[in-house]
């Protein structure tokens, strides 16, 4: 199987669809002329030409609805944020046209769109370049959230939104474009909406999603040198949530870690902790741990960006309180 880069399977993904549906366009600030900014739409205005790769000003507002009008009418529309953090602009339209207009018309109008683009911290970027949205979107019904750790998961799961009849929040990671793993070619499609047990394990289960399961992964390497064995589950998705694969693990390790890029408050790790003490108390040998970024802006310094996110110190520190070790 080849290997690629993140950006080059979100590109395999977009070209696929593209090609395949007339209907499918791209959207937003540089994905044309200059090829993305961070060129994951490289050579696609080549290919497709102004009318489907579509520079815009700097309106996110604007373009949002704009592309919100377009799928009310049959097209499928890909927005690219430049950020998420940019999308604030636009929550109006994301919230209150894309995610309730299939409600609001009784069914008279499908949304069948997608809104992409990095999220979270990126290194020194400051406050105001470095938040994550995931659990802002997650909570509001008629969106769909979508966040890739990897590149063979990029694009299937791309693929399967584009398609999708519903708006879906897709989240990546500056961090992660020139991030390399093994893809498929092909027809490649993951459903969204089902986890994936990365690792199998027997001690404890850790959860996470997105960029920050590498961490994870680093930690369950450390642990492992002391016969520590980690289950870690990919949600993949945070709306939906594969609850059922997460209270599996549990019941089988009895201990569950949930490590997250976001502010601790309302999180996506508080509700699966609530979900899974509802259904699977018994079987829980120990408290849930949650590892979230602190509660608290994102400084510029290095050391501030070092202090919020969670760390392979904290995981193994958590896993082995979990183990009373």
């Amino acid at each position: 199987m080849r290997t690629i880069q993140f950006r080059e399977a979100l590109r395999e993904a977009l070209t696929e669809e593209m090609r395949r549906d007339s209907n499918v366009f791209l959207i937003g600030e540089e994905v044309a002329e200059y090829n993305g900014a961070y060129k994951v739409s490289q050579g696609m205005l080549d290919e497709f030409g102004e009318k489907r790769v579509i520079d815009t000003p700097i309106a996110e507002l604007g373009f949002a609805g704009i592309a919100i009008g377009a799928a009310m009418n049959g097209l499928r529309p890909v927005v690219e944020f430049m950020t998420f953090n940019f999308s604030l602009v636009a929550i109006d339209q994301v919230i209150n046209s894309a995610a309730k207009m299939y409600q609001m018309s009784g069914g008279q109008f499908n949304i069948p769109m997608v809104f992409r683009g990095p999220t979270g911290s990126a290194g020194q970027l400051g406050a105001q370049h470095s938040q994550a949205f995931e659990n802002w979107y997650a909570n509001c019904p008629g969106l769909k959230v979508v966040v890739p750790s990897n590149p063979a998961d990029a694009k299937g799961l791309l693929k399967t939104a584009i398609r999708d009849n519903d708006p879906v929040i897709f989240m990546e990671s500056e961090q992660m474009y020139g991030d390399k793993g093994e893809v498929p070619e092909g027809e490649y499609l993951i459903p969204i909406g089902k986890a994936d047990i990365k690792r199998v394990g027997e001690d404890v289960t850790i959860v996470s999603f997105g960029k920050i399961i590498k961490v994870a992964y680093a930690a369950a390497d450390e642990l492992a040198k002391e016969n520590i064995s980690c289950e870690i589950i990919d949600l993949r998705s945070v709306r939906p949530i594969d609850y059922a694969t997460v209270i599996e693990s549990v019941k089988k390790t009895n201990r569950l870690i949930i490590v997250e890029e976001a502010w601790p408050l309302a999180s996506i790790s508080t509700e699966i902790t609530y979900m899974v003490q509802k259904n699977a108390f018994d079987y829980l040998d120990a408290p849930i741990r949650r590892i979230t970024t602190a509660d608290a802006p994102l400084g510029y310094s290095t050391n501030f960006v070092e202090a919020f996110l969670p760390s392979v110190k904290q995981i193994v520190v958590a896993v082995k309180e979990a183990m009373y070790r």
